[in-house]
């Protein structure tokens, strides 16, 4: 199962880092969609709880390959 790197930053400056599979970054989406409340995000290492009401962004790093210094 392939894993791609999430930043999800919160209202106040905080970001947490960790790496997720593409369904779990889909189903933030949709919660986020819906609105506020509490959502369980899992992570490679381990389970999240997050307040949806806090959540600034999500960012979501591309898998592709680079090489070099400029892509």
């Amino acid at each position: 199962m392939r894993h791609a790197k999430v930043s999800i930053g919160f209202a106040g400056g905080l970001v947490l880092s960790g790496r997720a599979t593409a369904e779990a970054v889909g189903a933030l989406r949709e919660a986020l969609a819906k609105g506020s409340g509490w959502h369980e995000f899992a992570l490679e290492d381990g389970t999240v709880s997050l307040d949806l009401a806090q959540v600034a962004y999500v960012r979501v790093e591309s898998d592709e390959p680079r090489v070099g210094f400029g892509a």
